[in-house]
């Protein structure tokens, strides 16, 4: 009886160590910040390009009606942000996880007060089709020159 005890709880054991252990892909997007391609520009001349990553664990980034601006970015020097549209990032109902990197163009910027110089910082996020807002990131300040 002993021997039926022990061979029992070794399979018990067994089978509970060998289920496998699932973690659900969080569905709320997260976003980092890479780099500026440029951080000393030329007001008016210049563009400057903005690489974030980017993870989904339901892959809803991005919209397919382009009137859908998901793209949320916010100039230190201005009071509101400006949106913009960004495309599906993987095909609609997919629902794995996605990962990758955004290139967005930040062009004709300029400066807003009188000086000859200006620090421009930009917070962004990202808003994906289920309406989950990503974390908010800052970037580095970036220089804005007559």
């Amino acid at each position: 009886m002993r021997v039926i005890r022990i061979i029992f709880c070794l399979l018990m054991i067994s089978s509970v160590s060998c289920k496998k252990k699932t973690v659900a892909n969080d569905p709320v997007p997260s976003i980092g910040f890479d780099r500026f391609t440029k951080t000393v520009i030329t007001e008016f001349d210049d563009s400057v390009y903005l690489y974030i990553n980017y993870t989904d664990g339901d892959a809803d980034l991005g919209e397919n009606d382009p009137d859908k601006k998901s793209l949320e970015i916010k100039d230190s020097r201005l009071p509101k942000p400006d949106y913009y549209f960004i495309a599906p990032l993987a095909p609609d109902n997919a629902n794995v996880k996605i990962s990758g990197q955004l290139k967005i163009e930040l062009k004709s910027l300029f400066l807003i007060g009188t000086g000859n110089t200006e620090l421009a910082a930009y917070d962004i996020r990202i808003r994906d089709r289920a309406g989950h807002w990503s974390n908010s990131i800052r970037t580095p300040e970036i220089t804005i020159r007559k």
